[in-house]
């Protein structure tokens, strides 16, 4: 059997996905993170609120992509989307990076 999903559904179950991730923001200079757990020092999502600009893991994008059948950039776009829609700021750039450390995370 076969079900037809309009891109508006496939976004609101992606979102969905995203919000169950229970991802933790902190604000640490002008950009605001996403990390999975309290003491987390590798970001899943990165927000510099100075350029608008969203740096997301690959592992998160590469994760979206496999779980609903989708090609990594449509992925990007959503998880831009996601983000603008999480925190109500206008995401004008989106990037796919490596983990990075932070240091002296301080959640808040």
């Amino acid at each position: 059997m076969k079900y037809l999903i309009t891109e508006s559904q496939l976004d609101n179950i992606i979102f969905k996905y995203l919000d169950n991730q229970d991802f933790i923001q902190f604000e640490r200079n002008d950009s605001i993170y996403f990390v999975n757990s309290e003491g987390d020092r590798y970001p899943q999502i990165r927000y510099d609120k100075d350029d608008n600009w969203c740096i997301i893991y690959y592992g998160l994008v590469r994760e979206i992509s496999t779980f609903f059948s989708m090609k990594g950039s449509d992925s990007e776009s959503l998880i831009g989307r996601w983000v603008e829609n999480t925190l109500q700021m206008k995401v004008k750039n989106i990037f796919r990076g490596d983990y990075y450390e932070l240091t002296e995370v301080e959640n808040t």
